[in-house]
């Protein structure tokens, strides 16, 4: 279906640049992507890194478009779909903002039916992504293969019922890259404090994660049976784990991801009640 399919971007910044990776990869030939970014440099990075053709604003190429994904920020979405308004015929709408309902982008576009609401993260730059997606009713099965498909280019996907979840999927893995990294950089110091040096320390953090996500991954045993086996009671293991408990580092992170699932209805509050 890919290598038919014609693809404009609206946005050309990390997830553009992922996704247009990921579809080259596939069956999409570069000559059927199109973007449009405020942007000169950046749309001079994307033809001459990928061979896609750009504009500076929305105009009629996006008309001969199948699927248009609006990759831009929450802020900047009610601007953008008034500028796309008189170009949207047919067309698969895919939405990337985080925090915008599609009822709002529908309710923008004299209630246009054809969207979907996507939340990538950025491991997608490298392959390694993973999207929730929702629809409105009016999207076909195959607009939702259509749009899986495009999403399946960087990594895994999963569709939700409600589109509520999508903002508990923005806070866990849309922003979950993020408290990964924190906890990196907070293994590499403590590596560095402890006479490691920082080469040394980023080396034993990053593969510590990789190793224990790829056995999360692959084990059929829960997560939970995993920490216990590393845990033996008095042991090294035991003596930290106890200490974040002890700091109520597990409930901490527990409130710190609501919070974020909070911002993201927040901004649909916030940037969807635009008229």
């Amino acid at each position: 279906m890919q290598s038919k399919l014609k693809i404009g971007f609206i946005g050309g910044g990390n997830m553009a640049v992922a996704l247009i990776g990921g579809l080259l990869q596939g069956d999409v030939p570069a000559k059927h992507i199109h973007v449009v970014d405020v942007s000169q440099a950046m749309l001079t990075r994307l033809e001459t890194e990928f061979g896609v053709s750009t504009s500076l604003s929305i105009d009629h190429h996006l008309q001969q478009m199948d699927v248009v994904i609006l990759a831009v920020k929450p802020q900047q979405l009610r601007d953008v779909v008034g500028a796309l308004s008189a170009h949207i015929k047919h067309q698969l709408l895919i939405s990337i903002a985080a925090g915008i309902r599609v009822t709002d982008i529908s309710r923008w576009l004299n209630s246009y039916g054809k969207i979907v609401r996507v939340m990538p993260n950025t491991p997608a730059l490298i392959g390694k992504g993973v999207t929730g997606l929702y629809a409105l009713p009016g999207v076909s099965e195959t607009e939702k293969q259509c749009a899986d498909e495009i999403l399946r280019a960087v990594g895994s996907t999963a569709w939700f019922e409600e589109e509520r979840l999508i903002d508990v999927v923005t806070a866990i893995s849309g922003s979950g890259p993020a408290y990964v990294f924190y906890f990196i950089e907070a293994m590499q110091q403590a590596a560095q404090e402890l006479g490691l040096s920082a080469e040394q320390g980023k080396q034993f953090a990053v593969a510590t994660f990789e190793g224990a996500a790829q056995l999360a991954m692959h084990s059929g045993d829960a997560v939970s049976i995993l920490r216990e086996r590393v845990t033996s009671k008095g042991g090294t293991t035991y003596a930290a784990l106890s200490s974040m408990e002890a700091d109520g580092v597990k409930s901490h992170i527990i409130r710190a991801i609501k919070v974020a699932a909070s911002r993201a209805a927040e901004l649909g509050e916030e940037f969807g009640q635009q008229n």
